[in-house]
């Protein structure tokens, strides 16, 4: 079913009239276009709705000419109609509000008077194969990022020297990165979110990002060691078994019509097994990933649909170590409608030492990132 498709069944389903996206990350679920100018604001400078017939874009005078021209690659032109109103007349919500009869139903993904509100986060899965292409593309150039920093890394370097050489990296390759993380040696262990300071990375460092390009998201964490501590090996390998049980798990999940709670409890287990009971309670755990940095993040009993194809970055932690990658689970033959799932990995190079990584519970193998060790 393409996104068009979704889109009427939605109507039909909820008896809207029309529906409308103004938040970036939905308006590039279906455009695939960035609307994003100001970053402090929810909505993007410019509107996507549909009506069961037609695309309809909303922007004021100063956007518009740029979006029609830029940020509208997934719409055949003839198929959309780009409405525009002047800056100064109107609010981009108001616009939107102005567009829908009084007998109309309608629905939007921001606050407006007179429409309901609608999450799109549904709508959004499972990928389309245009979405899993550029996924792969978005992935392997995240990696490949991450990693040249990390190989070039030094014990005297600050985090936020690091962070700042992530960002470059990353914006030469046309990639956001809403989240960036550097943990040094000693905040790495005390925090699980270790936002950069002035510190310096000492003997070991933990890199984590999350990116975005054309809505999607995409999150890894690499080790890197100068003089790392006796215990790092170790937990980075319980973390790392954990998160092959959450994907072995996800895979059922996929296969069977399971739960995000089903993988939960999958995880829950995990830690048990590699002898760090209850460790899940000290961080999120990760969950299905796409148009948003997770679409839904697991917890317990919770009922979200694990679906396929779709991707999904687990991020188990053990008390200063981490492991996360994002992945891709479809069916087999690469999302056909079949009994089993597969396993992609997305944030991958082929340049990383990785370590064969067995789930606690299961058959599931997977080649996991190592911990990369360099001379001080």
């Amino acid at each position: 079913m393409d996104k068009r498709e979704r889109l009427e069944a939605f109507l039909e389903s909820e008896e809207f009239d029309s529906v409308w996206f103004a938040r970036p990350n939905a308006f590039a679920w279906l455009t695939g276009g960035n609307t994003v100018v100001d970053r402090e604001t929810d909505a993007g400078v410019a509107a996507v709705g549909y009506d069961g017939t037609e695309i309809r874009i909303v922007a004021n005078n100063i956007e518009a000419e740029r979006i029609a021209a830029e940020e509208l690659p997934d719409l055949e032109r003839e198929a959309v109609s780009l409405e525009t109103f002047p800056w100064h007349a109107d609010s981009l919500g108001g616009a939107i509000a102005a567009r829908v009869a009084d007998d109309e139903r309608a629905a939007a993904d921001i606050d407006i008077p007179g429409l309901e509100r609608v999450d799109p986060t549904p709508l959004r899965q499972p990928l389309t194969d245009r979405d899993r292409e550029r996924y792969r593309t978005l992935g392997q150039e995240t990696a490949a990022a991450v990693e040249s920093v990390c190989r070039e890394l030094r014990a005297e370097d600050s985090e936020h020297e690091v962070a700042s050489a992530l960002r470059v990296a990353l914006s030469a390759r046309d990639i956001e990165a809403p989240v960036v993380l550097v943990g040094g040696s000693e905040r790495a262990q005390q925090y699980r979110h270790y936002t950069p300071t002035e510190a310096e990375l000492g003997d070991y460092a933990l890199v984590s990002v999350t990116t975005q390009r054309a809505g999607l998201h995409a999150s890894c964490t690499r080790t890197v060691a100068f003089d790392p501590p006796a215990w790092l090996e170790q937990r980075h390998e319980a973390a790392a078994r954990v998160e092959t049980t959450a994907l072995a798990a996800t895979q059922a999940a996929a296969s069977d019509g399971g739960t995000a709670g089903d993988v939960f409890g999958a995880v829950q287990d995990a830690y048990d097994a590699v002898g760090w009971d209850g460790e899940w309670e000290h961080h999120h755990q990760g969950g299905a990933a796409g148009f948003a940095g997770r679409e839904w993040i697991a917890t317990p009993d919770h009922e979200a649909t694990v679906t396929a194809p779709m991707a999904y970055a687990w991020n188990p932690t053990v008390e200063g170590a981490k492991s996360e990658d994002t992945v891709l689970v479809t069916a087999d033959g690469d999302g056909a409608a079949t009994d089993e799932a597969s396993i992609e990995p997305l944030t991958v190079t082929g340049n990383w030492p990785t370590t064969s990584v067995k789930a606690v519970d299961g058959d599931l193998e997977l080649e996991r990132p190592a911990v990369l060790g360099l001379e001080e």
